[in-house]
């Protein structure tokens, strides 16, 4: 089988080609044109929009039917201050939920992945980044806040300097500690939030890192932590019913 890793096949051309069973992660299909398709028993999950399945706009569909089934997801689309401070709250309340499932399982279970998916424990460590990154780096002017046990994202260019281990095995009760830290960054920061904040930038960090050392709407980084919270907690809980299968 072909493996197409850190190619760039844009522009390309596929006609008459068998794409049955073909796995693909963290791939750009921005302006991609597929017709005479055969799309059956296709699992797709990521940034979707304008996207058009037989000349209907499913967007707006799927959005509508996320939100009709996780009621508090509209809850992560703040308009205001309040609203942020609102929807942490309930994030800290799922994420308690979903800790505690967890501790029920054997601990190996919680370093196994599944399909290829960051394990429990990956997907805590990558929410420790998330949060230096987006609050510690980019609001608070942090240059390093790294700790040696977050988890980058694969994409991110190596010499932004930011350490990755990805081999590390580190205890739950270790990585909840990271957690609680950084979670009780963003309370702080977000119980200090006005809606003139809200609406303002960041000052630029001149040091290289991630994200780049540029200003950055303070919506956008607080946005960013409270999408990357939501959506991983989901894809927690989803490898969590098949950990517990197993």
């Amino acid at each position: 089988m072909a493996d197409f890793t850190r190619e760039d096949l844009a522009g390309s051309r596929f006609e008459q080609v068998d794409l049955a069973g073909t796995r693909f992660r963290n791939v750009d299909l921005t302006g991609a044109v597929i017709r005479g398709a055969l799309l059956v028993h296709v699992d797709i999950d990521g940034l979707i929009q304008d996207v058009r399945i037989n000349g209907v706009d499913v967007v707006p569909l799927v959005e509508a039917e996320l939100d009709r089934r996780y009621p508090d997801r509209a809850r992560m689309r703040p308009a205001d201050a309040d609203g942020f401070r609102q929807a942490w709250d309930i994030l800290e309340r799922l994420w308690q939920q979903t800790v505690a499932r967890a501790r029920g399982m054997a601990p190996d279970l919680l370093h196994e992945r599944v399909d290829d998916e960051w394990s429990f424990i990956e997907t805590l460590r990558h929410l420790v980044f998330a949060t230096d990154a987006w609050v510690s780096r980019a609001i608070l002017g942090q240059p390093s806040p790294w700790d040696p046990l977050g988890l980058p994202h694969d994409e991110m260019p190596s010499e932004t300097g930011v350490p990755r281990d990805k081999d590390a095995r580190p205890s739950l009760d270790q990585v909840l500690a990271l957690r609680a830290d950084r979670m009780a960054t963003v309370r702080r920061v977000l119980a200090a939030l006005t809606d003139a904040a809200l609406a303002g930038s960041t000052e630029p960090v001149t040091e290289p890192g991630y994200p780049p050392p540029e200003s950055f709407a303070m919506r956008r980084c607080l946005q960013a932590i409270l999408t990357e919270e939501w959506e991983h907690r989901l894809f927690a809980e989803r490898d969590l019913d098949v950990l517990q299968t197993r």
